[in-house]
């Protein structure tokens, strides 16, 4: 079976050092997935709108979880996410454990005592961020992704500088 194994690091982060480290350990670089984020200045992590793109990404990849989408969506935002795509659970967790080597920042997610997906031998903390899902060539990060404000300032509609709405 197939895995993603998403993760999200600070911006400061260097993502190039990260692919380098994955390539050293046998991971292809077509399946080393690296996007950036920016926000606009002074939007709030609840005044967003992202990107069909990348809506689309985590909808696809965590529609298995509401919880974990909201968490995943809500601390990608303004950081840089590192996807990797791997062949098999053994793959997935050696990708997630350089991850975490390199500064992977922690996904909260609440504790759940009726998931019965976790495979054996594996913690939900340890598997959190590892999705059985194989890669998709439509639903994917793209290398940059902006987020922009759902705040609406000021007026919706254009007007003429008269003020009508012809």
């Amino acid at each position: 079976m197939a895995y993603t194994v998403v993760s999200v690091f600070p911006v400061t982060v260097d993502t190039e050092e990260i692919k380098k480290d994955l390539k050293e350990n046998g991971f292809n670089e077509a399946n080393i997935i690296i996007s950036k984020s920016s926000v606009e200045s002074g939007l709030s992590t609840d005044h967003y709108q992202e990107d069909e793109q990348t809506k689309s990404f985590f909808e696809y990849t965590f529609a298995h979880d509401a919880e974990m989408l909201d968490a995943y969506r809500k601390h990608s935002i303004g950081r840089n996410n590192v996807v990797v795509y791997a062949d098999n659970l053994e793959q997935a967790t050696i990708a997630k454990s350089i991850l975490n080597k390199n500064g992977a920042l922690e996904v909260f997610k609440k504790p759940s005592e009726d998931q019965k997906d976790i495979p054996e031998g594996m913690t939900e903390e340890e598997y959190n961020g590892i999705i059985a899902k194989a890669r998709h060539n439509i639903y994917f990060l793209g290398s940059e992704r902006v987020y922009h404000s759902n705040e609406v300032r000021g007026m919706d509609d254009d007007m003429d500088s008269l003020g009508s709405k012809d």
